[in-house]
């Protein structure tokens, strides 16, 4: 196992999985500088070859993430910083979303607590999301005078419940709470965070009996499939991946693991 303790950001690898832990509880885990870059160098080096297979990304402390951190951004100047300046804080946390969809390791996330504004956008940009009771997700940037549409929110949300109920919670900044996100299948399961992490666990367990390039090809074509133009389309990303999966030897080895009752034993990447 490989831990980085003791900085923004947590980060332990055991058996496959990355435990990915957002470390300011101080500061309910909101978004500074150090956290953005850390959170950026994290996803763009997660590759086919990580150690990593999936990842758990959840937040120390009461809540998961409380977007971006406004005291750290008012004591280096506010928004006065002028356009430049303002654009590259812009993209560094926009570009935290863009490298977790294109990492390809699936992504489950615990959100407990407040998830709001970039907080809200790390758990849309998960694959898997998983809530406790507390747990209160919002788009907060309309008011905070910005527009409610802001770093990938308004591209994942509509697409998951739909334009009305996008609508509804992107124009108010009103708080979904974690009943009305499993009602509406944002998240897949509410629980205390211990079930939440045996559930997390289970559910690793579960993707890693998929051979290593099955399971990067199906968070892929999942993504690909959100925006394609045409069934044709997303059928032939399907029999594409079937075929590529077919060529190696870990499919030989899941068919052998399947008829065997065995856990397979994939030699892959």
């Amino acid at each position: 196992m490989s831990t980085i303790a003791g900085t923004p950001l947590d980060v332990a690898v055991d058996g496959g999985v990355a435990w990915v832990t957002l470390n300011r509880p101080e500061r309910l885990n909101a978004l500074d500088p150090a956290l953005i870059r850390a959170l950026n160098e994290f996803f763009v080096s997660l590759d086919a070859h990580s150690p990593a297979r999936v990842v758990v990304l959840r937040g120390a402390g009461r809540a998961f993430c409380a977007g971006l951190d406004l005291k750290d951004m008012q004591a280096s100047g506010g928004a006065r910083q002028g356009v430049e300046a303002m654009l590259a804080v812009q993209k560094n946390v926009r570009d935290i979303m863009l490298a977790m969809r294109r990492c390809p390791q699936p992504i489950v996330s615990i959100v407990q607590g407040a998830a709001s504004g970039g907080g809200f956008a790390l758990a849309l940009a998960s694959d898997i999301r998983l809530a406790t009771p507390d747990a209160r997700m919002n788009a907060s940037f309309i008011r905070l005078g910005l527009s409610g549409c802001d770093v990938g929110v308004s591209y994942f949300l509509p697409r998951m419940v739909g334009a009305s109920v996008a609508a509804e919670y992107l124009l108010t900044g009103r708080f979904i709470d974690a009943a009305r996100a499993h009602a509406l299948g944002l998240v897949s399961r509410v629980g205390s965070v211990e079930e939440l992490e045996r559930e997390a666990r289970a559910l690793c367990a579960d993707m890693l009996r998929a051979t290593p390039l099955a399971l990067r090809l199906t968070k892929e074509a999942l993504g690909l499939a959100i925006d394609a133009g045409s069934m044709e389309t997303v059928i032939a990303l399907e029999d594409r991946n079937q075929v590529l999966c077919t060529q190696g030897d870990d499919f030989a080895e899941g068919i052998a693991a399947f008829l065997d009752k065995r856990e397979p034993r994939y030699g892959g990447q």
